[in-house]
């Protein structure tokens, strides 16, 4: 009987070594080959440049808006701002300009 227990013993010991090692090697694995491993390492810091370089295109459209909008303060507006807006949207020109229609 002491023996059969001893076996069982050893049969447990066993696969609790396997259960670990197979634990192991996935782990192993994904930090290999897992979504932040060490093969998309590359990739991900590509994708970090990609993002920083967007970022800083966004920033500068956004400082370009914040002057445009600081340009065009009811109280003290920009002469030159409001004459470009004037003649884009409403076809206002001044009396000694000419204006050249070009076909499509």
């Amino acid at each position: 009987m002491r023996r059969t227990n001893s076996m069982a013993a050893i049969q447990r010991a066993k696969a609790m070594q396997h259960a670990a090692l197979a634990a192991l090697l996935v782990m192993g694995g994904l930090a290999i080959a897992g979504p932040s491993g060490l093969l998309a390492w590359s990739e991900n810091l590509r994708l970090l440049d990609q993002r920083e370089a967007q970022l800083a295109q966004l920033e500068a459209e956004r400082e370009a808006l914040e002057n445009r909008v600081a340009l065009l303060h009811p109280d003290h507006a920009d002469p030159d701002m409001v004459g470009e807006l004037l003649r884009s949207q409403l076809n206002v020109v001044h009396p000694d300009e000419v204006v050249i229609k070009l076909e499509d």
